[in-house]
């Protein structure tokens, strides 16, 4: 089997990413992780990345001077480095359109809810678990989606429970949803890698993947 080469977006620890790395050591992700792209310089994501042997890059207006030019240097490292897909992991930056159209289908996020409760502008991180608490929620969970112009508005791959505790403040609800997303995210690359998950050409953001039943079925029955 071919590995799935990926990319990863990340602004800050990377968590997700190191969960991915852990998964292709033990042999459960057939992938090959080609490179990391941060806005912020002092991400651990790109620690992560280097310590793994792949590619490490610090991109934002600082470097390249402007917007426009990010654009660019993410185009150029695309075409000088292809991948299969491009993971967000806690980027906190709204991927450009042309790279998005550069890689048409092939953009993943994970949210930390269950979408479409708790997503769109403004709700991202600690934000999300607070308004879950707020809104005294039984339930939150991860939803891992395809990525299109608008935010948290792709097509739904996966979604996974995660029970909120009686009395939970919004720390320990991120906590045990941050377990699920490590638990998850790897699982939806390996759908890729295997062909449980397709992309496709088609311009409706809600045909952006073909996803297997047998392996929807599976996933339910995780938890």
């Amino acid at each position: 089997m071919i590995p799935l080469r990926f990319a990863v977006l990340a602004s800050g620890g990377g968590s997700n990413l190191q969960a991915l790395l852990d998964r292709i050591r033990s042999g459960d992700l057939p992938a090959e992780h080609v490179f990391t792209v941060s806005n912020n310089s002092q991400a651990k994501a790109l620690e992560r990345t280097r310590n793994a042997g792949a590619l490490a890059f610090h991109i934002s207006s600082k470097t390249e001077g402007s917007e426009e030019g990010v654009v660019s240097k993410l185009l150029e490292l695309i075409d000088h480095h292809p991948v299969d897909l491009l993971v967000l992991a806690g980027y906190m930056k709204k991927v450009p359109p042309a790279v998005l159209h550069r890689l048409k289908n092939r953009v993943v996020n994970v949210h930390p809810a269950l979408l479409p409760s708790f997503g769109g502008a403004g709700f991202y991180g600690e934000r999300v678990h607070e308004a879950v608490v707020q809104s005294r929620c039984e339930f939150t969970g991860v939803t891992i989606h395809m990525v299109n112009e608008n935010y948290d508005d792709g097509q739904i791959i996966l979604q996974r429970k995660v029970r909120v505790p009686a009395g939970a403040d919004a720390k320990t609800v991120g906590q045990l949803v941050l377990e699920k997303e490590h638990d998850s995210y790897w699982r939806v690359l390996k759908a890729f890698a295997d062909g449980d998950v397709v992309s496709t050409d088609s311009d409706n953001p809600a045909e952006a993947v073909r996803i297997n039943p047998e392996w929807l079925q599976r996933m339910s029955e995780l938890d």
